[in-house]
């Protein structure tokens, strides 16, 4: 499919830039001593990891419908994003217990004006590459490459931290500043990880895509209509499955249940502007009928809730 080639094309293109913005940070990192700055280029290193779990990802997902899959295989996508925050969880870890190890024997980092600016330089580059990736995810519909851009955004708010670390080391501050900034990059990576977590658990766990209420005040929009109920819906940003019941007229034909069934179909997609594809069932309206469920129209009292 040309959007899952998108999609790699635009992994491959972060990963060479966040393995060239990890080795720079590790090398200065390890020349000046700075356990924030060491830390910093471990997680860009991440990124790249991170990269290529999505580019493994996206060679599954995009595998077409078979038996065994007959939904496809595009939640592998959203598995992945599950392995990038399993990542991010052990990384912070990793960079606590250095940072705990820094704060009970601080080193007064060596720190230049040069290795200041060679940082900010990567700075400019991750603001550059979490963008690009952000947009790209947007537009694509694309759980990796969001979950992965949420990895590379917090990379930048981490290298702030550091540079506002060996700038005030610079300036006069006691070495465990340093370390004190490596806490706070823990925070962040763990953050991060929560982020990127939740919102792949939220699809895994077929949460909700679209508000009931929204979908129900769509459908009693068309007049044929008489009652909404048990209204589901799941999936990922580019693909929504939606299933509800419908009361209509019996005196309605099958080729007039099926016409309304495609409009119905037409006027949530346009509405909520996803790729949605329903299964409606119709029955036959009863005015004195007791309902399970009912999802009033605006306006009216909600009578029940599934």
């Amino acid at each position: 499919m040309e959007k899952f080639g998108r999609i790699k094309r635009v992994l491959w293109s972060v990963l060479c830039a966040n393995l060239l913005v990890a080795l720079v940070k590790i090398g200065i990192g390890a020349i000046i001593k700075s356990v924030s700055m060491t830390a910093d280029g471990f997680h860009s290193l991440a990124d790249g990891s991170a990269n290529l779990v999505g580019l493994i990802a996206i060679y599954f997902a995009a595998k077409p419908v078979d038996e065994d899959h007959p939904y496809g295989h595009k939640k592998f996508e959203t598995v992945a994003a599950v392995l990038i925050a399993q990542k991010l969880g052990f990384l912070g870890f990793k960079v606590l217990t250095r940072a705990v190890r820094g704060l009970a024997n601080p080193e007064v980092p060596a720190i230049s004006t040069a290795s200041l600016l060679v940082l900010a330089g990567t700075l400019v580059i991750n603001v550059f590459v979490a963008g690009y990736e952000r947009k790209m995810g947007k537009r694509l519909q694309s759980d990796i490459l969001l979950a992965d851009s949420a990895h590379t955004r917090s990379d930048i708010y981490i290298t702030v931290g550091v540079l506002l670390a060996l700038t005030g080391i610079k300036l006069g501050l006691p070495a465990r500043v340093d370390s004190l900034i490596s806490l706070v990059v823990a925070v962040v990576i763990f953050q991060a990880a929560l982020e990127i977590f939740l919102t792949a658990a939220g699809t895994l766990t077929d949460r909700a895509a679209i508000d009931r209420k929204t979908i129900a005040e769509l459908v009693y929009q068309f007049k044929e209509v008489k009652d909404v109920h048990q209204i589901r819906s799941r999936g990922r940003a580019d693909e929504v499955y939606v299933d509800l019941h419908i009361e209509t007229d019996p005196a309605m034909s099958v080729e007039e249940w099926h016409q309304l069934s495609h409009e119905i179909e037409e006027m949530i997609r346009s509405s909520t502007g996803k790729a949605v594809q329903t299964l409606i069932h119709v029955e036959p309206h009863v005015p004195d009928a007791p309902k399970q469920e009912l999802v009033a129209p605006a306006g009216k009292l909600e009578q029940a809730k599934g």
